[in-house]
């Protein structure tokens, strides 16, 4: 059996020290190979059907990352498009709890619709936010900005007991944090960061009784029989989340499937601990340099407040990281190395 340290170095021979895979993953070369095979494809004029194929297999895979059936899994181009529906589904006037300063793509389409209630609060208080009257709480189960996790359990209990739907964005955590998709009402996840995957790829899980939303976007890959389904009115939607589904962008999943077994091949539990000793690596050295980050427990994102002005510097020298609400922010995931957090922590000391 090939160990965690050959599967990964087999796979991703970056030439800088990438520390930003919480905006975007490096793809495995395995990837690479599956969308150089689909261009081909598509260049010799040989039947799509499987990159089609590849759609199915994606959304099996992420239903097995997840906890869910397939059944219940939609497959998409954004979290926002995602967000759109969930928001499309809510009665004027409805509460929309939100944790303040979210990633926008879980925000907006809630306050595009102009007649919701959307009241933004502080993520350490969400659960303890919910009230009477709340219909839903929306919330990443790790935030962009900075890595904090959001206490999900307490929200999911609070929310039950106020009657209260969950939408939970899982793209800053699912690849190295369990997904327990089941656990809420609705949850999406767009693929191009801890799963190794590319833009324009989200999955949206759903509840097996839809949860009241509506397939406004609905095209022929939403009905029952899609290529029966390419002229006119769809007669009938899939009977399954697919129905929510939008044209999918077929070379993205051709690459994401490849990129998806690599990631149950080494399994999210060893990909997190190796994630996580990196950052907490990180998070020891800053303390010898006498900087403290946005305190973010048990996450791989590490956000260094006053030091975001130095990320053109830094990728000058070949250190990529992100300049996130002023802040340093490094992400770690499995192809990073101690030698990686120690060239960063040297480019911080001088």
């Amino acid at each position: 059996m090939e160990t965690f340290e050959n599967l990964v170095r087999a796979e991703f021979a970056p030439k800088n020290t990438y520390l930003n895979t919480a905006s975007s993953a490096l793809l495995p070369a395995r990837t690479v190979t599956a969308l150089q095979d689909a261009a081909r494809l598509r260049a010799q004029g040989g039947p799509l059907d499987p990159l089609f194929a590849d759609v199915e297999a994606c959304r099996a895979a992420y239903a097995r990352l997840a906890g869910v059936p397939a059944e219940r899994v939609a497959a998409g181009a954004t979290v926002t498009l995602h967000t759109s529906l969930v928001a499309a589904s809510l009665p004027p006037g409805a509460e929309v709890l939100t944790a303040e300063g979210d990633f926008t793509s879980v925000l907006n389409p809630f306050h595009m619709r102009g007649d919701l209630k959307v009241r933004a609060v502080p993520l350490e208080r969400l659960a303890d936010s919910v009230r009477p009257g709340t219909s839903l709480v929306a919330v990443s189960a790790a935030q962009s900005a900075d890595g904090r996790i959001a206490d999900l359990a307490a929200l999911r209990e609070a929310a039950r007991d106020h009657g209260a739907r969950t939408y939970v964005d899982f793209s800053q955590a699912a690849g190295w944090l369990p997904v327990t998709a089941g656990a809420y009402d609705y949850s999406v996840s767009i693929t191009y960061k801890w799963l190794l995957g590319l833009h324009g790829v989200a999955f949206l899980v759903v509840p097996e009784d839809f949860g009241e939303l509506t397939p406004v976007q609905a095209g022929w890959v939403a009905g029952e029989n899609p290529w029966d389904s390419c002229y006119g009115p769809v007669a009938e939607l899939a009977h399954s989340a697919r129905r929510f589904d939008s044209s999918p962008a077929l070379f993205d999943y051709a690459g994401l499937r490849a990129s998806l077994e690599l990631v149950e091949e080494l399994g999210v539990d060893t990909v997190r601990a190796h994630d996580l000793a990196l950052a907490d690596r990180f998070r020891a050295g800053l303390a010898t340099l006498g900087r403290t980050p946005v305190p973010s427990p048990g996450s791989p994102i590490v956000s260094v407040p006053g030091l975001g002005g130095l990320q053109p510097e830094l990728a000058r020298a070949g250190i990529a990281v992100s300049a996130r609400a002023g802040n340093l922010r490094a992400s770690f995931h499995l192809y990073n190395t101690a030698a990686d957090v120690d060239r960063l922590l040297d480019a911080l000391s001088g």
